[in-house]
């Protein structure tokens, strides 16, 4: 986790405190942080980008509608738009999306691992054909994973298919 310098709010949410930065009026970055106090929005947008995480916490069929800070390339674009896609409460394997984007698994772990807003570009849902696999370029095992777990298992409540043992 990350500390909380350099952010333009902080948010305690169901699940741990997070850090919105904005740059440029978009959302630039979305990062979980160690436990602490929040912090009042310093720009309306990150405002808006913690309001809109509550939201989604409370109701997780409530879609995000930030302007996000365009990704670096092209094909971090289309894997933007890829796993954006992916239903909720549903899973596609690292192998699977690297397929529809005509790429490898590799890439899309890389861009699952460097994705700066989770949660609203949903990587949680990119799973090892074997298993939970990594979040946030944490292996199996530490405390990404169990994040990505709990977010799993809050999805598949909320649709109401059966949970998956990870």
């Amino acid at each position: 986790m990350i500390t909380s310098a350099g952010y333009d709010a902080i948010w305690n949410g169901p699940l741990g405190r997070f850090g919105v930065r904005v740059a440029d009026d978009f959302v630039s970055a979305i990062d979980r942080l160690e436990p602490g106090p929040p912090m009042e929005a310093r720009h309306p947008l990150a405002g808006e980008a913690v309001r809109q995480l509550a939201a989604w916490f409370d109701d997780l069929r409530h879609p995000f509608s930030l302007p996000l800070a365009p990704a670096p390339t092209p094909f971090q674009r289309r894997f933007r738009e890829a796993l954006c896609a992916v239903p909720l409460g549903e899973v596609v394997t690292y192998g699977e999306l690297a397929r529809r984007l005509a790429s490898g698994p590799r890439a899309v772990g890389n861009a699952c691992g460097a994705n700066p807003v989770p949660i609203v570009v949903p990587c949680h849902r990119v799973v090892a054909a074997d298993g939970l696999g990594g979040y946030g370029r944490d292996r199996e095992g530490g405390s990404a994973v169990a994040f990505k777990r709990r977010l799993l298992e809050l999805e598949r409540q909320t649709v109401g298919g059966p949970l998956r043992e990870w």
